[in-house]
């Protein structure tokens, strides 16, 4: 389960990086050498059994009666704690 938060890092050229970062470190692009900036955390907040960030290619229907969304690596739904089925190719 990942304890730390995970931010989205980006640079003036508009590259990206996701990672978990040191409070007063900063994060420099080896490619270009420009420096990066926090621009947001990434969902879910830590902690969370997902390791995955929400992206609609990394969630699905829980299938339950609350019908939330849940990301696609957990096998039990984190709102009714039910078993979820596997996950169809």
């Amino acid at each position: 389960m990942p304890e730390r938060q995970r931010y989205r890092l980006r640079a003036r050229s508009d590259r990206e990086v996701i990672r978990e970062v040191e409070p007063g470190a900063v994060y420099v692009d080896r490619d270009s050498g420009e420096e990066f900036e926090v621009v947001g955390k990434l969902l879910p907040l830590a902690p969370s059994p997902s390791n995955l960030p929400w992206s609609i290619e990394n969630l699905r229907m829980c299938g339950c009666s609350l019908e939330q969304l849940v990301p696609k690596d957990l096998n039990d739904c984190p709102h009714c704690g039910r078993r979820l089925p596997a996950v169809e190719r």
